[in-house]
């Protein structure tokens, strides 16, 4: 018999056990990402992020597992309800708290339902049953994998959503020359004078695993993120022990390119990686530099994965100036189930128009792609569905 509980902290469940359940290398559902933003400071309710995590026992054995959250706003998940909740204001409803399962501050897909694909189903219908137990309005699974997904497409009381992100994938280039060569002309023109500025500038850009980064240059990457917030009005979210701590534990998975002017490092992107996929997460600057962001943020971790072998780069969320730079629109997915049926219907009528919405902006995209020939083949492991294909609600 399977048993469902919830656990108010990471920390009860052990983290051989957990981390047992993983289908891949994925950095962030890594026991060591997730437990260490509870331990280091990163969550809490006065934020909106209340840790309940699932887990399934059989015989007091871990088999099946999620990363879940009581929230009690919308910050730091990427996939926008903000007006589901006015509506459920509008109406004298409370929208929170709500129940998410997802990464918190991470846009990234990533497998959400662990462990045995048997027991997704006893997963999603745990998750359903707490939230109305708690008497919540309702339950998300941000950025999951396909392979949830078509679990989660069983459950018809659950709302399916989509979007897009950018991302870079390998189509075979040999190095950053011959990814250019795959470009129109306008647009490698273009990325080459970027790269020329930042030389021109004076700066030099390198890249640490985070086993080759000591305490100085932490604080100084931390320094670097957190100012980026403040300028922009945002809560800087991650604590310098945090990075440190993932650093530590996570060695080979953890880098950072750090821009360097003589022996002043004046910017930092921080990014995570898998076996096949790169990850970028942070960035911050001293001072503003023609062509550094994108020389940090993007080309450097290009140059990266065609020296390592990586299949994808996956540089964050939302940013229409990433398609100029060779990223392309791919698929994200997020389902949710709405408690209340008048609100679940209104709601899925509304998420049907934003489809459609949705794969124009797609079409329209793609009609500006930067490569001067558009038909190359899906990604390997996705089907239309994660390529080219058109979605349908």
């Amino acid at each position: 018999m399977v048993v469902a509980r919830f656990h108010p902290a990471l920390s009860e469940i052990d983290a051989a056990h957990w981390n047992a359940l993983l289908p891949d290398d994925n950095p962030f559902i890594d026991h060591a990402f997730l437990s260490g933003l509870e331990r280091h400071a990163c969550l809490d309710a006065a934020h909106g992020w209340t840790p309940h995590h699932l887990g399934l026992y059989e015989s007091d054995a871990l088999v099946a597992a999620a990363p879940l959250y009581l929230k009690t706003n919308s910050h730091g998940e990427y996939v926008f309800d903000w007006s589901w909740a006015s509506a459920y204001a509008r109406n004298g409803l409370d929208y929170y708290p709500k129940l998410l399962c997802a990464v918190p501050y991470s846009p990234v897909t990533g497998p959400r339902l662990l462990g045995d694909p048997a027991l997704r189903s006893i997963a999603i219908d745990a998750i359903r049953h707490e939230c109305e137990r708690l008497g919540l309005s309702s339950a998300h699974v941000n950025f999951c994998t396909e392979a949830d997904a078509g679990t989660l497409r069983e459950h018809r009381d659950w709302l399916p959503r989509f979007d897009w992100q950018f991302h870079w994938t390998h189509r075979g280039w040999r190095d950053f020359r011959d990814f250019l060569d795959s470009l129109k002309p306008k647009k490698r023109k273009n990325i080459r004078q970027e790269r020329a500025h930042v030389t021109r500038a004076g700066v030099h850009c390198e890249i640490r695993h985070a086993g080759e980064i000591d305490g100085q240059t932490w604080r100084c990457i931390h320094a670097l993120y957190a100012a980026t917030f403040d300028e922009k009005g945002n809560f800087a979210a991650l604590t310098l022990d945090f990075f440190r701590h993932f650093g530590q534990a996570m060695p080979n998975r953890v880098l950072a390119v750090l821009a360097w002017r003589g022996d002043e490092i004046i910017a930092a992107a921080l990014l995570l990686r898998s076996r096949d996929t790169l990850y970028g997460r942070y960035w911050g600057c001293r001072e503003a530099v023609p062509g550094l962001h994108f020389e940090a943020c993007y080309y450097q971790g290009i140059e990266y994965c065609l020296r390592h072998g990586l299949r994808r780069f996956e540089p964050g969320a939302q940013g229409e100036h990433k398609l100029a730079r060779g990223f392309l629109p791919e698929l994200t997915r997020s389902f949710h189930y709405v408690a209340d049926p008048g609100f679940r219907a209104a709601i899925g009528d509304a998420l049907a128009r934003e489809a459609i919405a949705l794969n124009a902006y797609r079409d329209e995209l793609l009609a500006h792609s930067p490569y001067a020939q558009l038909c190359l083949p899906p990604p390997a492991g996705e089907g239309a569905e994660g390529g080219w294909g058109r979605i349908v609600q």
